[in-house]
């Protein structure tokens, strides 16, 4: 018995990237997600963010784009790897409740809202780290063509542009 409750946590946790589980066939119990902007610890939207952080500050293997937009001061990190820089973040275990609400947030279900994809970070102390793959919340490029683009690209959102920002109106 306890080899089998063994099993099922180190496949668990072996589905860190967010597959399914292949033993149970249900989605882990918990999603990586990088947050690069108001999700973050100490930001604007961090109520919504109901995960577990890990230690440290993450970056983004590859280069995005990220800008603040609108007259809100919205920050979108591009889907358009290899251009921008590496962005700086955060990474939280999210369950299903929290990871839904950070969607509804979003707005993953709406044309002009983000797109929760995968993509690979490492701890920002290593540079030697091989990185693990984790979501994150991505605007698609064709949002950005009629945008108003107010800074960026950046390298990393700080609180500094936080103070910038202006939540959606009700």
């Amino acid at each position: 018995m306890k080899r089998t409750a063994l099993l099922v946590i180190d496949i668990q946790r072996s589905a860190f990237d967010g597959q399914r589980c292949p033993v149970i066939g249900q989605a882990p119990m918990v999603t990586p997600v990088f947050v690069f902007g108001t999700l973050k610890e100490g930001f604007p939207n961090f109520g919504t963010n109901a995960g577990t952080r890990m230690a440290g500050s993450f970056v983004t293997v590859q280069s995005y784009p990220l800008y603040l937009v609108g007259e809100r001061h919205s920050p979108w990190m591009i889907d358009a790897p290899g251009q921008g820089h590496n962005v700086v973040g955060q990474v939280f275990e999210v369950d299903r409740a929290a990871l839904a609400r950070m969607d509804a947030l979003e707005r993953v279900n709406e044309p002009d809202g983000y797109r929760r994809v995968p993509i690979a970070v490492r701890s920002r102390s290593s540079s030697a780290d091989a990185g693990i793959t984790v979501h994150a919340y991505l605007k698609q490029r064709q949002h950005l063509a009629d945008a108003a683009i107010m800074a960026g690209p950046l390298p990393e959102y700080l609180l500094e542009h936080a103070a910038l920002y202006r939540r959606r109106a009700p």
